[in-house]
């Protein structure tokens, strides 16, 4: 993509401020920068104001500009460089005419590349942007913008990209106290300024707007339910990875987690909330997940909550309630006679602390439901076929029941956290024709699959790493 050119009198104002801010301070930022250039992409917003509708540009302030950033910044090893431009809608690009007027030759003396991204939303230039860096596996980029749209562009960052990305800053005034580069534009000033909460939320509507523009990836939607949970009472599901949005490999495409360890921003994983809402029959505003924390403490919904748990029950309709899984097992439980219900999270150290019998538990001491009344489906999670721990570790599953161990001997064995987990439940009372898993003939929809295993339908820890997706169970009152 390429962008229209810009006008003559406000690019000369421009890039005299941008000269100015690149050339403060360039010690202490050239010494910053030393050990990460090469690991950095430049983005340059030029989209503001309107102002593609002008026709001319001046060609050396430009390159003056673009030289200065190589000498200021980063010697002669300028890294790739976008130029951020707005795209008229009813433009008819001529692919001849050079970039602001500039010979195509005198851009590509920028050794390390530059691209012209254009596109009326901002918010669809930034995500193709994002997705150019993360298949170059890059996460640092310098950003040189206007200041008066620091706000705005904060958004923009916070909605598209996580903490994984470092981003420097460098901001310039375009507009000149005498105004003359909004008449340009062809505004009055007074009319066309916005307050920055004004600012703020037209960049979260725009990227909103954006995402959900955005194709499905991996097919449609897909929701597993479980016969067990009558369905008149409860609406609940498992989700998979197909219907989303999420690009990245091992986060494609219904990933619901956004993680400061990972690439999946916080916009993104809304967005596939919100189709997996759409699709289930709930509203994402009324989703309340678990904060996991590994362990076996339960979240009783209206009593205080603490900071961290891995179990929640709730006898209030209105509310959907979650628990997520990528290889630990996300478990539903139900109780169609006192109308209540839990969801869990229980990896392997929850699961030998007791997190599925706590969550019963808590169903049983505030709604008085009675054990034998209580149903358990355990969903997809890592089977015995994948998982492994050390030797010490794995001890106590074999305590539970050997058969929760395979090859004990060798130095890390395999382990069955579903058999374990089906152990305690019937153990704390749980009737086994109440309980859904994998360790019994099910002629139902399987939802107990091994998620290592099915890299199409569920995503995993195990087997992609850290930089893994996250599927959920979900459960509430009709």
């Amino acid at each position: 993509m390429c962008c229209k050119p810009y006008g003559t009198k406000i690019y000369t104002c421009w890039i005299s401020q941008l000269r100015a801010v690149i050339s403060s301070n360039v010690l202490t930022m050239t010494n910053m920068v030393k050990e990460t250039c090469m690991e950095e992409v430049v983005l340059i917003d030029l989209f503001d104001f309107g102002c593609h509708k002008s026709k001319s540009l001046n060609n050396d302030n430009v390159l003056q500009h673009i030289w200065s950033i190589s000498q200021k910044r980063y010697g002669t090893d300028i890294p790739l460089t976008y130029f951020m431009c707005h795209q008229d809608p009813i433009y008819k690009e001529n692919k001849s005419e050079a970039f602001f007027g500039i010979p195509e030759m005198d851009l590509d003396s920028l050794k390390n590349g530059y691209k012209i991204v254009k596109d009326t939303n901002m918010a669809a230039i930034l995500y193709t942007i994002k997705h150019e860096i993360d298949e170059l596996r890059k996460s640092a980029a310098l950003i040189i913008l206007p200041q008066q749209r620091k706000l705005e562009m904060d958004v923009y960052v916070d909605q598209l990209f996580t903490a994984v990305y470092k981003f420097s800053f460098e901001y310039f005034n375009a507009h000149p106290d005498n105004g003359d580069i909004i008449q340009q534009c062809g505004t009055e000033p007074e009319k066309n300024k916005l307050t920055s909460e004004d600012s703020e939320k037209l960049a979260r509507r725009t990227i909103k707007s954006y995402l959900q523009s955005l194709p499905s990836l991996k097919g449609d939607l897909v929701i597993l339910n479980s016969q067990k949970i009558p369905e008149d009472i409860f609406l609940h599901g498992f989700s998979t990875r197909c219907g989303g949005v999420s690009y990245i490999p091992t986060l494609s495409s219904l990933n619901l987690f956004s993680s400061s360890k990972r690439r999946d921003p916080k916009g993104v994983v809304a967005e596939n909330f919100r189709r997996l809402g759409k699709a289930a029959g709930f509203d994402p505003q009324t989703y309340v997940p678990v904060k996991v924390d590994h362990a076996q403490k339960v979240w009783i919904m209206g009593k205080p909550e603490p900071p961290c748990y891995d179990g929640i029950v709730t006898n209030q309709k209105g509310v959907t309630i979650a628990a997520p899984g990528a290889d630990c097992i996300p478990i539903l439980f139900c109780d169609p006679v006192k109308k209540a219900c839990g969801a869990a999270h229980s990896g392997w150290k929850g699961t030998l602390l007791g997190v599925s019998m706590a969550t019963v538990n808590a169903m049983i001491s505030e709604y008085g439901s009675d054990v034998k009344d209580i149903l358990v489906v355990l969903g997809p999670s890592v089977g015995p076929c994948c998982f492994t721990l050390t030797q010490e570790e794995a001890k106590a599953f074999y305590d539970i029941d050997p058969y929760c161990v395979r090859q004990f001997e060798s130095p890390n064995p395999y382990v069955d956290i579903r058999r374990a987990t089906r152990i305690l439940l019937e153990r704390g009372g749980i009737l086994p024709q109440n309980i859904q898993d994998d360790t019994i003939e099910d002629k139902s929809q399987n939802i107990t699959l091994c998620t290592s295993c099915h890299p199409d339908t569920f995503f995993s820890h195990v087997r992609d790493g850290n930089n893994f997706g996250t599927q959920i169970c979900f459960i509430s009152i009709k």
